[in-house]
């Protein structure tokens, strides 16, 4: 069962539960989902959601991978698939899918740890215009080793690196709060 728009609406409302400052940056999210917005479309242009995911190792390293379109280093995440049942195990196949690690990954929380709201500049090779994603971000842990299976079409690196490289700073305050 694909997700659907009260599973968004729900972990949105979990989110701002846990994080009421934040109620103001999700809003325009609510008034996409009040407006009938299908966020699980990519070809939604009014704004569509993605999932990530922030794994960290036993050492408190995080995994970042260097992604090819953007070249830049991120964590793993990416949009949502018609077969995702929810966007903690969205999040998880984007994982899998970008890193082939499969093996001892477990969700640190049931929520994310960290919805982002952001603009995506328009790309006239994709026909695509500028628009809005909202990255429901979760955080998984990683017992032990494993290595890391590269999807080369998306990817073209990878670094476990300390927390502080964490770029958003909500982000990382989260990760934090959320590993102690």
């Amino acid at each position: 069962m694909p997700i659907t728009r009260q599973h968004i609406r729900d972990t949105l409302s979990a989110y701002a539960d846990t994080h009421p400052d934040e109620k103001p940056v999700l809003a325009p999210v609510y008034e996409l989902l009040d407006a009938g917005a299908d966020l699980t479309s990519r070809k939604e242009f009014r704004g569509h959601a993605t999932a990530g995911a922030v794994l960290v190792n036993q050492l408190s390293e995080v995994l970042f991978i260097h992604h090819v379109a953007l070249g830049k280093w991120l964590t793993p995440g990416g949009h949502l698939e018609p077969e995702d049942p929810n966007l903690l195990r969205a999040a998880l196949r984007e994982l899998v899918e970008e890193t082939g690690i499969t093996l001892k990954v477990a969700p640190v929380l049931p929520t994310p740890v960290h919805i982002d709201v952001h603009p995506i500049p328009e790309n006239t090779s994709k026909g695509e215009p500028a628009h809005q994603h909202t990255d429901f971000r979760y955080l998984f842990r990683l017992e032990g080793d494993q290595a890391v299976t590269l999807q080369e079409e998306e990817v073209s690196g990878y670094a476990w690196r300390s927390m502080d490289m964490i770029a958003d700073e909500t982000l990382r305050h989260h990760v934090r709060t959320a590993l102690r």
